[in-house]
């Protein structure tokens, strides 16, 4: 079952999902927008993002080792400030990350816990931009920022600016409590991952 904002309100309010910071205001007040919908809540741009190089290496998905550091070796990072957005160029692919932390604890005991999954929004869509477009899923017990896989199949560039409405998180119930199996994303803080300490 899909949460309702209402009920992603409860969930936030009862700790059973985690959104810091906290999106807000969580009804429209005045001018000001909420960045809840009916059954989605807005996720913003961190304002760090990684532009993969290219270069005389190959991905092999049968040993990616640590993927992470693998990718920001290889990779170009970019600080997006207010005065300096960057303008993706169409036929781009680059990583980048929300600014809020997603928690979906998993509770000891009981029937029911949360997942998520993460969507692009259409008026971003119809520009040309995919965001996160081949692996939405965010499993019970994940903690951390989200990292999207973006690309502008559009014929101009689109500006991205730091804390811009990027993605929208959608919040389901789980039925049973699962047996957590950490992935390699957990806890990442980088757009490419986790980057172990040296």
């Amino acid at each position: 079952m899909i949460l309702s904002n209402r009920e992603m309100h409860r969930a936030l309010d009862e700790g059973r999902l985690g959104i810091t910071p906290e999106p807000l205001p969580r009804t429209a007040q005045g001018t000001k927008k909420s960045p809840y919908d009916s059954h989605t809540v807005n996720l913003t741009l961190l304002n760090s993002i990684s532009i993969p190089l290219a270069g005389k290496y190959a991905y092999d998905p049968s040993d990616l080792g640590n993927q992470a550091d693998f990718q920001r070796r290889n990779s170009k990072q970019i600080t997006l400030t207010d005065e300096q957005p960057y303008p993706l160029p169409p036929n781009v692919f680059i990583l980048a990350m929300t600014r809020e932390v997603i928690r979906l604890p998993i509770p000891e005991s009981g029937e029911l816990c949360l997942g998520a999954r993460v969507e692009g929004r259409s008026s971003l869509a119809r520009m040309g931009l995919l965001v996160h477009f081949t692996a939405p899923t965010i499993h019970p017990g994940f903690e951390g920022q989200i990292t999207f896989e973006m690309i502008n199949l559009g014929p101009a560039p689109i500006l991205l600016r730091a804390g811009m409405a990027i993605a929208q998180l959608i919040v389901e119930e789980v039925r049973g409590i699962p047996v957590w199996t950490p992935s390699q994303f957990h806890r990442q803080s980088v757009p490419e991952g986790v980057i172990p300490k040296k």
